[in-house]
């Protein structure tokens, strides 16, 4: 770890600061020479796909088509380092709970699968086979199959998620919470209603051709910053590019190409944003509604700006959404998002002179109570200009983990369709569960109150994704049985169940081999493309095995003598899998043929076509009123006087989701220290403190429940008033868990409504 400290960041985003990231990563991982070779093989057609972001490739056939987050994710994969038996042996798992996230990922990769003894406090090695018996033993025994809870991360390969959605249907539950339910799922709840598909519409050639591109409440240069790329080349063509985020964020304002050789040589960048908007957090549904009001405005006044023929033939609602929006109050909209209706009117213009908009977005538009509305909000001015379905415009839900798009196809959802039971049970010949299972949120609650009694968990940190980390930690420990897929050591292992299991797999750089021969997996990005992934690095142990071979013979183990489907059979060779998931999805007809082609193929997108499969047969404007009574709302109305203030959790430049690289935010100026918390200069001396100073944060909630988080500085720096950041998962205790996204169920950890105290340090 770096000295703490807080400076000023004045460089752009990418530039030579990414490659010595990225070179550092690779050393820290005692990796160099290896590292670099296997860099070179991602995202190449006879290479890995990278096991970051689901940012798509332009053409996987780049040695580049990597960047500083994807080099991270595959030097800790790639590491030298090893976390062994003897590791276990030397340490309490009282004793590793007292260490930090790093450190515990830092020891490297797993190497064998381990059980936990209570009577030592330590895990013990234990053999492939026992491990799978003592899994089959635990779920045979439940009474009911829906106390056993299937948690997916969106690492998971399609084949593995297959596999795994099916033996947990034949096992009998649909209970399947996912990364899904804490990040996009108000995306596909949202676009479901409106368009029909819960997906984007759009490619990566569409931002070849966007005449603008508006980017709400994402963060590119740390989360997605292949995406920056894209970003550069629209700025420079002359594109408009608007970033609506209560950050200031360096990715979208300035961006030097690491792949540019010219700009590299030459230490220069490229502006990114054209406009500007820093807007009170959780003020985007008011700042979109503004800017469909001004249109609404200009039309009334004789200016013809939306597309009549397109609004005609392709939806329903028009005409009470535009009763609504002209009914309206600005002073409210204003009120709400915290800008004057100048600024609104200036993004509104920018959208009105484009022939073609793009519209993406992030958690910072997901992960709030009002999400799904706010998502329909801008599916709403997308359709008003009829900027979907056509080049260069649509909209772009960024999602985070590299396959949670396809395990969502896949068939990992707690709400199934019918279509896909109906499937399912024609080709496995096995009646699957008809009722929704448990989501994320839901899943922890059925834990804490004892009806969640086995937790099995394909990839992931679930202890430390989760909201209300008391809670959640609590409902963990209350199970039976705990098992973790994983390749490293991490928070979840720690907070466990009376029994626990760790069981270690291959990463998707290594080397698959199965009967048949080494084996590819398939990924589906961001943009519903899905290609193949070959590892290239000999697996870290011999003793790992494959999340499909987990997930097979775990199937086998326990519904031995009850299942038709040929479990080990299919594990020979992956392309049997691809044949049934051809069988049961459509849409992946000639599969195995398919994805041979280099970059691979694109699942049909009915809404990019004006094909609406909604109720109506037409995509649906939907008219929600401003929120009222939210829980920021709430808290400040009941403590009056105090200061209570809207914190969003987010992400350092050093981490990828719950992985921490290290103590650095290299864009916000933050080195060797991760519990600081990001305010308004003006709001450090209201409450009588000075930048440095030390706070406690305590959620204004209304359940009883004490919800805290200490010991965190205080950083001035260019944020609305009123609203604070600060980095998860150390925040994450903040978010209680009956906080959720209205019809989606999303953790509303971008609003938390909190009070600072003055921190007593020891």
């Amino acid at each position: 770890m770096s000295e703490q400290k807080v400076v000023l960041y004045d460089g752009p985003a990418g530039g030579w600061g990414a490659l010595r990231s990225v070179g550092n990563a690779l050393l820290k991982q005692d990796i160099p020479l290896k590292g670099a070779k296997t860099l070179l093989s991602a995202n190449q057609p006879d290479g890995f796909d990278c096991p970051g972001c689901a940012w798509p490739d332009r053409n996987h056939a780049s040695t580049f088509e990597f960047c500083e987050n994807g080099a991270k994710a595959v030097a800790a994969e790639a590491t030298a380092r090893r976390t062994t038996a003897e590791f276990f042996a030397q340490h309490t798992v009282t004793e590793l709970a007292t260490q930090s996230d790093f450190y515990l990922e830092d020891q490297g990769r797993l190497t064998e699968p381990m059980v936990y003894d209570a009577a030592s406090d330590k895990y013990l090695p234990i053999a492939w086979d026992d491990a799978f018996a003592l899994i089959a033993k635990h779920l045979n025994a439940l009474p009911d199959p829906n106390q056993a809870i299937f948690y997916t991360s969106g690492r998971a390969s399609n084949e593995a998620a297959f596999l795994y959605q099916l033996f947990v249907r034949e096992y009998g539950t649909n209970n399947f919470p996912d990364c899904s339910n804490m990040c996009h799922e108000p995306s596909g709840s949202g676009m479901r209603e409106s368009v029909g598909v819960g997906k984007g519409t759009v490619t990566l050639d569409d931002f070849e051709l966007a005449e603008a591109i508006f980017i709400f409440g994402q963060n590119p240069g740390t989360n997605h910053p292949r995406m920056l790329g894209e970003l550069r080349q629209a700025a420079k063509r002359g594109a408009r590019i608007v970033s609506i985020n209560p950050l200031r964020e360096r990715g979208l304002e300035r961006f030097a190409d690491p792949q540019d050789k010219l700009q590299m040589a030459t230490m220069g960048d490229s502006p990114i944003s054209t406009h500007y908007f820093q807007l009170r957090i959780g003020g985007d549904f008011a700042f979109v509604k503004g800017m469909m009001k001004h249109l609404v405005e200009l039309q009334d006044a004789g200016e013809d700006v939306l597309d009549h023929a397109f609004i005609a033939e392709h939806t329903i609602g028009v005409e009470a959404m535009l009763a609504d929006l002209r009914a309206e109050s600005w002073a409210l909209l204003e009120s709400e998002c915290g800008l004057g209706a100048e600024h609104i009117r200036a993004a509104a213009e920018v959208y009105r002179q484009a022939k073609s908009v793009i519209a993406c977005w992030g958690m910072g538009i997901t992960q709030h109570q009002n999400s799904v509305a706010t998502i329909q909000m801008i599916t709403n001015l997308l359709l008003m200009r009829g900027n979907i379905g056509r080049p260069g415009a649509g909209p772009c839900p960024v999602r985070g983990h590299s396959n949670v798009q396809g395990d969502r196809t896949m068939g990992i959802w707690e709400k199934p369709p019918v279509a896909l039971l109906d499937n399912l049970q024609k080709v496995f010949g096995f009646t699957p569960p008809q009722a929704h299972g448990f989501d994320t949120v839901e899943s922890i609650q059925a834990m804490l109150d004892g009806r969640g009694k086995v937790f099995f968990a394909l990839g992931g940190n679930f202890a430390a994704a989760t909201p209300d980390t008391v809670l959640t930690w609590k409902a963990l420990r209350n199970c039976d049985l705990t098992v973790h897929v994983t390749t490293k050591l991490n928070r979840s292992h720690i907070v466990h169940g009376k029994a626990a299991l760790i069981l270690p797999c291959l990463g998707r750089t290594e080397i698959d081999m199965q009967a048949s021969g080494a084996q590819g997996v398939t990924v589906e990005d961001s943009m519903s493309m899905v290609h193949i992934s070959v590892g290239i690095n000999p697996p870290a142990s011999a003793q790992l095995l494959s999340e499909p071979a987990i997930v097979a013979r775990l199937a086998a183990a326990t519904l031995a003598g009850r299942s038709q489907t040929p479990w080990l059979w299919l594990l020979e060779d992956y392309s049997r899998i691809r044949d049934k998931i051809e069988a049961v999805f459509p849409d992946f007809k000639d599969f195995n043929a398919r994805v041979k082609v280099p970059g691979g193929f694109r699942l049909r997108n009915t809404a990019s076509e004006r094909v609406w499969n909604t109720e109506s047969k037409k995509a649906v404007f939907k008219t929600h009123q401003v929120p009222t009574g939210t829980p920021l709302q709430r808290a400040r109305e009941r403590k009056g006087d105090a200061i209570v203030f809207a914190l969003m959790t987010t992400r350092s430049h050093d981490q990828y989701n719950t992985t921490i690289y290290g103590a650095d935010d290299r864009y916000r100026g933050v080195y060797g220290q991760r519990r600081v918390v990001f305010a308004h200069a003006d709001d450090i001396r209201d409450l009588g403190m000075k930048d440095g100073d030390w706070i406690d944060f305590h959620t204004v909630w209304d359940d009883g429940e004490e919800r805290r988080a200490d010991g965190f500085k205080l950083v001035t720096y260019n944020i609305p008033r009123g609203c604070l950041a600060a980095y998860y998962p150390e925040t994450n205790p903040l978010v209680p868990l009956s906080s959720v996204a209205a019809n989606a169920g999303t953790p509303t950890s971008k609003c938390i409504p909190v009070l600072l105290t003055a921190h007593q340090r020891a």
